[in-house]
């Protein structure tokens, strides 16, 4: 089987098209996830902490980021950033809690399909009843007849 001829099977099955289907919509789903979290999750937790913002946490690592964040402490990432090198951990935290409502939710589909499957495979499927055909008829009424003849 030439290469060319495979590799039209292969993408003619659908298993091409399932994949990009299925990165395409979980990029669209990344993007409700992403505004989930920085966007309604997050803003609350802000609050709590101070109006610096969650994704703004970090921690300076030479002296020139330190001097910065005395000078502006509500210095956002990219400003300190752009001093010089920081710890980002309240940016990290955050992609960790996308990651984590992102599994949560795949979780959550998969076993629904699964569910589904399961109920799916468990109804039994109702036997097709085949009416006899002419043929059988007949020999069934032979049948019965040679029966009720008396015996010689």
């Amino acid at each position: 089987m030439g290469f060319i001829k495979e590799f039209k099977e292969f993408a003619i099955k659908g298993n091409v098209i399932d994949l990009a289907v299925g990165v395409i919509i979980g990029g669209a789903f990344g993007k409700i996830v992403n505004s989930t979290v920085n966007d309604l999750i997050m803003p609350p937790i802000s609050i709590l902490i101070g109006n610096k913002g969650f994704v703004n946490l970090f921690v300076p690592l030479n002296s020139k980021v330190r001097e910065f964040v005395a000078t502006h402490p509500n210095a956002s990432l990219e400003e300190a950033k752009a001093v010089g090198p920081v710890f980002a951990w309240g940016n990290f935290a955050t992609e960790v809690i996308n990651f984590l409502i992102l599994a949560f939710i795949i979780f959550l589909m998969v076993k629904a399909i699964n569910t589904l499957k399961r109920r799916q495979e468990a109804e039994p499927v109702p036997p097709v009843i085949v009416p006899p055909s002419k043929e059988e008829v007949l020999l069934s009424e032979i049948r019965d007849l040679l029966k009720s003849r008396p015996k010689l």
